[in-house]
């Protein structure tokens, strides 16, 4: 059973890449509804509690991965527990090789339409045999909505991924889910498809290995200082919240 830890407002499950397919494999055979995957990281925990319909479909979320650097950490601080990092776009990757061993068809949905056909592309060179039973770019005016519904229905896929970004994905999710006919997997990918598609680059392997890729993508994309600014305010409370533990 997954070990799901409450960090400041939110919360992190410790598992492994390996434990996210398996859960994944049992989703798709034996469920019977859309389960969710999101990542958590330090930003969300300052974003998600500020809408009640995010939070609750956060909280209730199949598997919250330990995405950021910051959630292992505090989990290591709060609860003395290692645990591994595992990554929204490395999570997408081995779920997608998991779907062309097993022939689960995937429907990617979100990025602008060059994006989303370039990672498509990519994808579908990376992993053959996996099955793209459908894919729509990001940009779906409200009053086709519907008509998105039915294309994912009408595809047969069992597992979409939802490139949105947070909290769109999350709402959007809590929105349709219940309309959603085969889908039993559907995982927040944020991003992922920019770096799939090339658009953007990943950090390199010496950054993910020591943990900061929040820093390389810090360094070469200099407007995510608004964003990450949140980062020495959640150590903060972090640190504070160990000390009332350990003192209270």
């Amino acid at each position: 059973m997954v070990q799901r830890y409450a960090v400041l407002n939110i919360w992190v499950d410790a598992v492994t890449t390996q434990d996210v397919l398996d859960a994944v494999v049992d989703f798709v055979e034996n469920g019977s509804r859309v389960h969710t995957i999101f990542a958590s990281n330090p930003e969300k925990n300052f974003s998600v509690p500020q809408d009640p319909i995010l939070y609750e479909k956060f909280k209730k979320a199949d598997l919250l991965l330990p995405d950021g650097i910051g959630m292992v950490l505090a989990v290591k601080c709060l609860y003395g527990v290692r645990m591994e990092r595992v990554t929204g776009i490395g999570t997408m990757q081995a779920i997608c090789r998991l779907a062309a061993e097993r022939g689960y068809g995937v429907f990617i949905y979100g990025a602008k339409e060059e994006v989303n056909k370039a990672a498509v592309d990519n994808l579908g060179k990376m992993f053959p045999g996996l099955q793209i039973a459908g894919r729509a770019h990001g940009y779906q005016p409200e009053d086709q909505m519907e008509a998105l519904v039915q294309r994912l229905n009408d595809s047969g896929a069992k597992i979409l991924f939802l490139a949105l970004g947070s909290p769109k994905q999350e709402q959007w999710i809590a929105r349709y889910e219940g309309r959603l006919e085969h889908v039993r997997v559907c995982q927040g990918i944020g991003g992922t498809l920019d770096v799939l598609a090339g658009k953007t680059k990943r950090a390199p392997l010496i950054f993910r290995r020591l943990g900061l890729e929040w820093l390389y993508r810090l360094v070469t994309e200099p407007k995510r200082w608004k964003r990450q600014k949140v980062y020495p305010v959640f150590a903060g409370q972090v640190l504070w919240a160990k000390m009332k533990k350990f003192f209270w």
